[in-house]
């Protein structure tokens, strides 16, 4: 199968996969950004829980469950208010990314 020079080439990226046409947009890495930096925050949060010095006398299965949504919420609060600055710097790293793919040429990158 041949083609000649003359046609566009097409992205290899799928058109769904792209943030301006899934409906994300400069917002959608945005909130990626900060999921990734909850997902940070959780797993340091839960390392922190398992560092305990002494057991919970009323510690129990439930209890447990609680602290973990607990946890999770103040994660995703604190991803939010973007303090720790892993997200900007993931929305950063992203951003040059896409310009670069971007200056690439026509159609050869996510836009």
């Amino acid at each position: 199968m041949t083609t000649s020079l003359s046609q566009p080439v097409r992205s290899a990226v799928p058109a769904a996969a792209t943030p301006k046409l899934a409906g994300g947009g400069g917002d959608g890495l945005r909130k990626a950004a900060e999921a990734f930096e909850a997902v940070i925050l959780r797993q340091l949060m839960a390392s922190m829980r398992q560092a305990k010095l002494g057991e919970d006398i009323f510690g129990s299965s439930a209890t447990d469950n609680f602290r973990e949504m607990a946890d999770a919420r103040t994660a995703d609060s604190i991803a939010s208010m973007r303090q720790f600055g892993i997200a900007s710097m993931v929305e950063a790293q992203f951003r040059a990314r896409v310009a670069a793919s971007g200056a690439d040429g026509p159609g050869g990158g996510v836009q």
